[in-house]
């Protein structure tokens, strides 16, 4: 496994394209529309469009400043949230106007979103503004991640200035999200969002799914220093919360431990960034994953795979884990062996459902709720293809990762990665 690239590009190499504004920095946010043949590139205070054939070729850009101030009220350890400034942090479009999150670094600054289009080859900057909070950080160096489907956002990130609560929202005409228990997120790194399209071709009238990777605390070992293992999460895209339980929350979030084995190394990898290889069958369709290590003595990196098929199926078919107390054991989840409500907790509204007289997350039972309230952990770990990583390698450390699949003069289909450091 450890192999070496079939080409490697140094970042200083004379052949790369390079876009650079002297005095602007946070280049943090980066969005693709190759129907308009441009690349939008969020920094500190500007939002610049590339031409596609030569990045270095700015064709528009909008400022997107605010006044600057401090306070002094600067949360203890948090210097760089003293100063208000705009930043863009997430975008997406809908289909021709970008919604961009301004973030600002501190409690007085507002938590609005901005709204630019792209008309004539210039980006204007419109005078509406939209609630940003729950969309992007308070904090420019905290990951998060953020994803439109059909006009509704859907982000990972701190809801408050503190950073003390995460939590996977989506914001359309209401906002549901995740209820604010340590369970759910113990101090997440977010990584990436993906929707999957699971209702097509399916018999049995799932719902599609939007799936979160991250890593995280374990909450289910107690050791004497914190364990980060890596996780996927996923909620279905019609859930609408419940009636009396998780009202405004998701009924359908849960989430397993993601692993990425390296035998050179006693403790998990954590995963830094995702890649969804798309089939025209989505069942498929393939995830991969870079992988870092948690301890600086480790000088590797990891490239995994999964089948998004064998993903679904550890939310749908797998186990769950109970908590329990055991002193004399550093394991404090087990796996749940009582008989499950009904319908299955988490699951999405299928034709089973619907023949119960359950047509929406609205008409669930209270105890199918309860139940996923308090056991939204997955017993089965999810595995990668063949049971271990595709790559691993010493040098500097995998941030990035995008897949594809080619036909060769051979006539074969070949996969090939393209892995950033």
């Amino acid at each position: 496994m450890h192999v070496v690239p079939r080409k490697t590009v140094s970042y200083n190499d004379g052949s790369i394209t390079l876009f650079r504004v002297d005095g602007v920095w946070n280049y943090s946010s980066m969005l693709l529309r190759e129907d308009l043949g441009l690349l939008l590139l969020g920094a500190r205070e500007a939002v610049y469009g590339l031409d596609l054939r030569n990045i270095s070729r700015k064709t528009a850009e909008v400022g997107l400043a605010t006044q600057r101030r401090t306070t002094p009220q600067c949360p203890f350890g948090h210097p760089s949230r003293c100063l208000c400034v705009g930043l863009l942090s997430s975008a997406v479009f809908v289909p021709q106007v970008q919604w961009a999150v301004t973030q600002d670094k501190q409690a007085e600054c507002t938590d609005k979103g901005k709204t630019l289009t792209y008309e004539g080859g210039q980006l204007l900057l419109l005078n509406t503004t939209e609630d940003g909070k729950g969309i992007c950080p308070y904090d420019p160096y905290q990951r998060y991640s953020s994803l439109m489907v059909d006009g509704a956002i859907y982000s990972a990130t701190a809801m408050n200035f503190l950073g003390s609560e995460m939590a996977l929202q989506r914001k359309f005409n209401k906002i549901l999200k995740t209820h604010n228990i340590l369970l759910l997120f113990y101090e997440p790194q977010f990584v990436s969002m993906v929707e999957v399209p699971e209702s097509v071709g399916n018999v049995e009238g799932d719902d599609d799914k939007v799936y979160l990777f991250f890593s995280e605390i374990a909450v289910e070992y107690d050791f004497s220093s914190k364990l980060a293992v890596s996780r996927v999460a996923r909620v279905c895209k019609k859930d609408k919360g419940g009636q009396r339980i998780l009202q405004k929350k998701w009924t359908s979030f849960l989430k397993a431990r993601l692993d990425c084995p390296v035998l050179e190394s006693s403790l998990p990898f954590l995963v830094q960034d995702v890649f969804l290889w798309r089939d025209s069958d989505w069942r498929n369709s393939v995830f991969y994953a870079v992988f870092t290590p948690q301890s600086a003595s480790v000088d590797l990196s990891a490239v995994c795979a999964y089948s998004v098929t064998a993903v679904g199926d550890v939310f749908s078919k797998g186990k769950f884990k109970t908590p329990v107390t055991v002193e004399t054991s550093h394991t404090k989840w087990v796996m749940y062996s009582g008989e499950l409500p009904v319908p299955r907790p988490g699951a999405c509204i299928d034709n089973t459902a619907k023949q119960m007289g359950i047509m929406t997350t609205l008409d669930l039972p209270d105890k199918v709720l309860q139940f996923v309230q308090t056991q939204p952990l997955m017993d089965p770990a999810v595995e990668p293809l063949s049971g271990r990583p595709l790559l691993v390698k010493r040098g500097a450390a995998f941030t990035r990762i995008v897949v594809d699949r080619v036909t060769a003069l051979d006539g074969q289909n070949y996969t090939v990665m393209f892995v950033g450091t």
